[in-house]
Parts: structure tokens; C-alpha cells; sequence
């Protein structure tokens, strides 16, 4: 693949990626247009591509993404948690110690460098994670593989948990979608919201402020009955596009290949934490009044964006959905240095200082 000229990536990329994503949305694959887009790049960074999504367009899309769940929000989200908060924090304090202990094997039972498994296994904030992780002693390349393999994992184990939930019901709004919908000022005020906090959430050092920042302003908006938002289909499909593209081709041959010899322990950290937090939906259905899949989508240990583009496509109560991912995302931006340090403290016996490894 890295043969061919950048514009000849690019062609493969869009054609491969509007295949399969519109191949997976006629079998009513929630996020489809997610998903298709992040299996082509996984393919093709795999098979040596050199095409990058620029970070501005990854935080333009997020920015997008914040705008689109801003109109499922309201001040109402903060009942769930304030009126079962002694369950919600059980929940909350055991993904984190799963998450802990995973971390605590990967360092003592793999080869991977320093404390770079327990920063590639906290189950949130890929990507301040990894932007942390490199000041804290650890290997910020594989913290980065680590931490979007799970997004892999988890975007696609929802998505089919919501399919097979749902059946045909799945990957279906509650009307028919219209993609070019008539465009009124309310469309250009969003798009100042979500340029406002993508240009914002960086400069302010917000761990994913260009998500966070449209989404809390534009939820402000949204509930006031100030202004309702207007996110097209069609804006949609194009941000769900490029986050699919920015999170597969983060898997490059090289990566992959400095990878390898702990990817066992990789997956089944990975997949240990998905049935733990599967538990918890579990946990959560028995005693407050929410659907599995919602419960589910709640406790996923992936990236809250991908979470919202999923939830965005099924019947669940994103505002239940968003409520426990947007409070998990701001426990572990809190907590996770110093996590990082007290299990990487807990295993004297690994050398704790990075291990050279050819880039």
C-alpha cells in the first residue's frame, strides 16, 4: 500500500470505506458509517498506507459529535446520577479498580516498558491518555495502540450487542432519516458552536474540550430553548467518517509489529474489562429502570465518542448513556497519573524504566 501515490490511499480509502459502511448500514449496523471507515483504516494502516486524517479535521468532527449529543442533553441528565448515586459510584469505582488491576498484569505478566500498561488499560480518554502517558515514563506509541484496539474492540462489540438487541429496529432513528434537510440560520449558529469549541477545547487544554465544550454550550442553548440545534445527516456521516479514518489508521505496521509479542496479553486484558463492564449492565438493570443495551452502552470502556455515535443510532436513553460516560471520562482524566503510579509502584519487580525499542 505505501507504494502507491497518496492521491491513489485516499481514492482506496473513500471508495473501500463507502462500501462497507453502506454495506453494514443495509444490515442495520448501528454507526455504520463509523465503523465501515475504521475497519478500512485498520486494513490499510496495517498494510503500510501514509495517509493521515490532519488533527484539525479530527477535532472539527468531534466538535460535530459534541453539537449532536448537546440535543439529547438536558438538566435532567443529572438525575440519574444524583438520584442512584450510591449505585453509580459502585459502578463507577469498580470499572476503575478492573481497570487497575488489569494494568497491574499487563505490567507484571508482559514485556511491555514501564507503566505503559496501566496507562493503555484505563478504560477512557484515549487521547489524554496517550498525550499524558509519554511524561510519565511510559511508551506513549504502544499506550496509543493499546488504548485504540480496545476502541476497536468496543466500538464494534457494541454496535453488534445493538443490532442483535434491537434486530431490524437497529441503526434506525425514530423517523427516516433525511439526509439533505432545508438549512435555516440555526445550522450556521451550530456551526459557530461547534467552531467556537473546537477552537477553544485545545487552546484551553481541555482533555477533549473540542468535543466537550460544543457539547456543553450547545446543550445550554439546546434545554434554554435559546436556539435548537440543526446537525444534517449528511454533516454527521462526514464527522462519523473521519473519526472512523483518524482511529484506524493510527494502526501502522511498525506499531503493530513493536506490538506483538504482548498482543495476548493485550486482547485479553481488553476483553476481560469489556465482560466486567458487561457485568455492570447487568448490575445496573436490576435495580434502576433502564433497558440492557442502554446499561450496556453506559459502561462501555471505549472512547465517548465512538459510544455516542453508537447510542445516537439505537433506542437507548443517551441521556442515561452520556451522563455515566461524560462522568467516567472526568474520573479517569483525574485520577489516571496517579493510578498509573500506585499500580506501577506495586510491581517491584519490573523494571520500571522504558525498555529501547526500534521505532
Amino acid at each position: 500500500m505505501e507504494r502507491f501515490p497518496p492521491v491513489v490511499q485516499w481514492l482506496i480509502l473513500l471508495l473501500a470505506s463507502l462500501v462497507l459502511g453502506f454495506s453494514l448500514q443495509i444490515f442495520h449496523i448501528p454507526a455504520a458509517l463509523l465503523l465501515g471507515p475504521m475497519i478500512v483504516g485498520v486494513a490499510m494502516g496495517l498494510s503500510g498506507a501514509s495517509v493521515r486524517i490532519p488533527e484539525p479535521f479530527f477535532i472539527a468532527s468531534q466538535a460535530v459529535l459534541g453539537c449532536m449529543i448537546a440535543q439529547s442533553l438536558s438538566p435532567a441528565i443529572i438525575t440519574p446520577l444524583l438520584a442512584d448515586w450510591p449505585l453509580v459510584l459502585l459502578v463507577l469505582v469498580a470499572t476503575l479498580i478492573a481497570s487497575g488491576v488489569s494494568g497491574w498484569c499487563l505490567i507484571r505478566f508482559s514485556d511491555l516498558p514501564g507503566s505503559t500498561g496501566a496507562w493503555g488499560s484505563s478504560p477512557g480518554g484515549a487521547s489524554a491518555m496517550v498525550a499524558m502517558a509519554g511524561d510519565f515514563g511510559a511508551d506513549a506509541r504502544l499506550v496509543a495502540f493499546m488504548q485504540y484496539l480496545r476502541v476497536l474492540f468496543v466500538a464494534t462489540a457494541a454496535a453488534m450487542v445493538a443490532r442483535i438487541g434491537l434486530g431490524d429496529e437497529a441503526g434506525h432513528g425514530s423517523a427516516a432519516l433525511v439526509w439533505f434537510p432545508p438549512l435555516d440560520w440555526r445550522f450556521f449558529g451550530t456551526l459557530a458552536i461547534a467552531a467556537a469549541g473546537a477552537w477553544l477545547g485545545p487552546r484551553l487544554r481541555i482533555p477533549s474540550g473540542s468535543l466537550m465544550l460544543p457539547m456543553i454550550i450547545g446543550a445550554a442553548f439546546h434545554a434554554t430553548g435559546t436556539m435548537t440545534l440543526q446537525v444534517p445527516e449528511w454533516l454527521l456521516a462526514l464527522a462519523y467518517t473521519l473519526i472512523g479514518w483518524s482511529i484506524g489508521l493510527r494502526f501502522t505496521q511498525p506499531i503493530f509489529l513493536l506490538a506483538l509479542r504482548t498482543l495476548p496479553q493485550m486482547l485479553v486484558s481488553i476483553i476481560g474489562l469489556m465482560l466486567f463492564c458487561s457485568g455492570l449492565a447487568w448490575l445496573l438493570t436490576q435495580f434502576l429502570a433502564v433497558d440492557l443495551l442502554t446499561a450496556y452502552l453506559a459502561t462501555s470502556p471505549g472512547g465517548l465518542d465512538t459510544v455516542a455515535i453508537i447510542a445516537a443510532g439505537s433506542r437507548v436513553d443517551m441521556s442515561f448513556v452520556m451522563a455515566m460516560q461524560t462522568l467516567r471520562l472526568f474520573t479517569i482524566l483525574l485520577t489516571g497519573p496517579a493510578m498509573a503510579r500506585f499500580i506501577t509502584r506495586l510491581s517491584p519487580a519490573i523494571d520500571q524504566e522504558p525498555k529501547n525499542s526500534t521505532e
